[in-house]
Parts: C-alpha cells; structure tokens; sequence
C-alpha cells in the first residue's frame, strides 16, 4: 500500500509540474507569456484610411510602428468611446496562428482555437475567458485626433 501511494504522488507530481513549465500562468488580464511592447499611434480620423472610425461599429487593423508586436484593431464602440485591443490573443502563448482577426464586422476571432469575443465591447463569448488586451487612449472630437498608448 505504500509503495502505491508513493508512486501515485510521484505521478501526481510529475503531471503537475510539467503543466506548469508547459503552459502559460494566467496575468491579471492576459497569459503570462503575452508581448509588453510599447504603443504609441496616433491617427487622424479625417484620413481617408481611417473613415470607418467616423461612425459606431467602424473598426480598422493598425501596422504602423509601435502599435505592438502584431498590431492593434481599433474599434468606435460608441459615438464618445473607442475599443484599441491588441492583435495578440489574451488567452494563448504567441505563435503563428494566434493574431486576431474581426470576422463578419461583429467579433474578433483567434484563428489558432476560434475563441471569440464581441468586437464593440472585448466580452468574451466562445473558449477564452479574458477580454483582448486594450489600451488607452485619448481622442479630440474637434480636431479627430486618437492618440493610444501603453
């Protein structure tokens, strides 16, 4: 019988180490394992490339230089307020498949599992269970200058 439960707790053990050094420990908000890059963008909504921000529900994908390691979705989620999310999935370690994508102009899907969330609101509704990462960020309705950063 000792012998028994000696190697159930090594066994017990050893499964719970190797998740541990195999996954990801949870942050308050994302993986532990997600990018801390700095975001500093600033866009002007007057700019034809960004027209679709005019108006609640208009998103637009963001490459430029410093908008993080994947990039950034912005999203007018209301006619004072913006949703920035990082491109990065909150819920998995980075790799290849996990940059976020919005689908059908009304959630943000990770290609890798098919996590989803609202696109005007981040609240999570199929496998992740924290929102996408979001950023500040300040907007001049008379000059419509949105500024993010991190």
């Amino acid at each position: 019988m000792k012998k028994k439960f000696s190697i159930l707790s090594i066994l017990t053990l050893l499964i719970i180490s190797n998740l541990s050094i195999n996954s990801c420990s949870n942050r308050e908000d994302t993986v532990s394992c997600f990018p801390n890059t700095p975001i500093n963008v600033t866009l002007n909504l007057n700019l034809p490339a960004y027209f679709a921000l005019n108006q609640v529900g208009g998103w637009v994908y963001i490459n430029e230089q410093q908008s993080g390691t994947r990039g950034l979705i912005v999203v007018r989620s209301s006619d004072a307020t913006f949703k920035i999310y990082d491109r990065n999935a909150p819920h998995i370690c980075p790799d290849s498949n996990t940059t976020l994508e919005v689908k059908d102009d009304i959630s943000v899907v990770c290609p890798k599992d098919n996590a989803k969330w609202i696109l005007l609101t981040g609240q999570p509704t199929a496998i992740a269970n924290v929102p996408p990462k979001t950023y500040l960020y300040n907007y001049d309705p008379a000059s419509k200058i949105l500024t993010t950063y991190y």
